[in-house]
């Protein structure tokens, strides 16, 4: 048998793995388990050209389209929810360079599914009278053949690479989630099941025999991760179920420096690009305060 090789690296070998143009979709959903540290790297690294593609989405695509970044999305949703719009992404949208693919919710999740059943497309009966079906020439009208109704076939996400932050993982990309777990969690499995690319970002790293110990909580197995980043604090300022809090007072200074180009560029230059990497980061927010936003174990740690 051959021996099993680590696959942890760097936050920047990890975004090396990411080419302009890729199609890449995150975990996490809406304003929780972003893997936000990925998307710091991206950002520095100056990736060009990506097709964001999700089922709800936040900071994750609105700080990408501001960094300029992004091309496409393909989602339902991009918003900051309680905390406003996503003025960056609104703006290039609206300029032109970014073009907006909508999906609904539901089924930009099932686009998912498809790549994990290995569909070309998700087959779906309730768009008819719908103006999605008029301004999404990617969604194709056929005739079901059991019963000569009509039919939408949805085409599947097929992301090049898959992103997630997580609870803990081994070495040799074996994931652990929360035995209890909710939508965002639930989003990291349907995008890792579809592809063989996935990056994943953790609070901990732990021993492989940690993970056998409670092997149903494996959900994201190694043969689908390519690589794994230690990363505490890395879904900052998204919150990690049972691990870390949403911190509500950056994202009110994000949605603040995000109203204008000049101020969100100060605020990339302040988090992102003027600093040391993720280590960085983590100082230029704080410490003591990502510590008190700890809940449970395994945060930072």
């Amino acid at each position: 048998m051959a021996e099993r090789t680590s696959k942890l690296c760097s936050l920047r070998q990890a975004a090396d793995l990411i080419r302009d143009g890729d199609r890449v979709a995150f975990g996490g959903f809406a304003i929780y388990q972003k893997p936000m540290a990925l998307v710091h790297e991206i950002i520095r690294a100056g990736k060009k050209g990506l097709t964001v593609v999700g089922s709800v989405n936040s900071v994750d695509v609105d700080m990408l389209a501001g960094a300029g970044c992004v091309r496409t999305v393909e989602t339902s949703y991009v918003g900051l929810e309680k905390f406003g719009l996503a003025m960056n992404y609104r703006r290039a949208v609206q300029d032109g360079t970014v073009a907006a693919v909508h999906y609904p919710e539901i089924l930009a999740w099932d686009r998912f599914r498809a790549d994990a059943e290995g569909l070309e497309f998700w087959p779906a009966a309730y768009l008819g009278g719908s103006d999605i079906v008029n301004l999404n020439p990617a969604i194709r009208r056929f005739e079901n053949p059991m019963n000569g109704k009509p039919m939408y076939a949805i085409p599947a996400a097929a992301p090049d690479v898959a992103v997630v932050h997580v609870p803990a993982a081994d070495i040799y990309g074996n994931v652990r989630i929360q035995p209890r777990h909710l939508l965002p969690q639930s989003m990291d499995i349907a995008v890792s099941r579809a592809t063989r690319n996935v990056i994943v970002t953790a609070e901990r790293i732990i021993p492989t025999a940690e993970i056998r110990e409670d092997p149903h909580l494996n959900v994201i197995p190694a043969f689908r991760v390519r690589a794994v980043v230690h990363a505490p604090y890395g879904s900052h300022p998204t919150p990690v179920l049972s691990v870390m809090r949403m911190d509500d007072a950056f994202f009110r200074e994000y949605a603040e420096a995000s109203a204008t180009p000049g101020r969100f560029g100060a605020f990339l230059d302040r988090y992102v690009r003027g600093v040391d990497g993720h280590e960085g980061y983590l100082d230029a927010v704080g410490r003591a305060r990502l510590d008190a936003l700890e809940e449970g174990t395994g945060g930072g740690k």
